[in-house]
């Protein structure tokens, strides 16, 4: 009885730090967002009608495939710049580059935003995928045009 006890202390041990590693990178994406996003974007993803667009079940959607992940860290990497549809809303606005954050940071706080949606399995974006796409910059122009690419293959909501 005793050696059962103690195994299955051991085995609750051992799968903590995972435990607190998911609960770490979650508390890390949201104090990232909070830090670097929501003065625009708001609480919650919640985003301000006419100026910047809700992020709220609409990244997770975008985050469902691998173009949309890529167009999304290149958002977050690049910025992004001019009228743009979201949400069924014009915008005509500016995102600057947050390619100063770390590349844990800016997978956390992207995994962050798509747990917001309504996905049952929100997608996630790993540090090794911002890597990927910070070796890559782009400009205004690519942006745009990565934008309108991925929405003609999966439409942005």
């Amino acid at each position: 009885m005793i050696k059962h006890g103690l195994r299955l202390l051991a085995g609750v041990l051992a799968a903590a730090p995972v435990l607190a590693g998911s609960a770490h990178a979650a508390s890390d994406g949201l104090t990232v967002y909070n830090t670097n996003c929501s003065v625009c974007h708001q609480a919650g993803g919640a985003g301000m009608p006419g100026q910047f667009p809700v992020l709220k079940n609409r990244i997770d959607k975008i985050a469902a495939t691998p173009e949309g992940k890529k167009y999304l860290m290149d958002v977050v990497l690049n910025g992004l710049h001019g009228p743009i549809q979201a949400g069924g809303a014009a915008y005509a606005g500016f995102m600057p580059s947050l390619k100063a954050l770390s590349d844990d940071d800016i997978a956390a706080v992207l995994t962050y935003i798509a747990s917001l949606g309504d996905t049952s399995t929100a997608p996630t974006i790993t540090a090794d995928d911002v890597k990927a796409a910070r070796a890559t910059p782009k400009k205004g122009p690519e942006m745009q045009a990565e934008r309108n690419a991925l929405n003609a293959a999966h439409p942005i909501p």
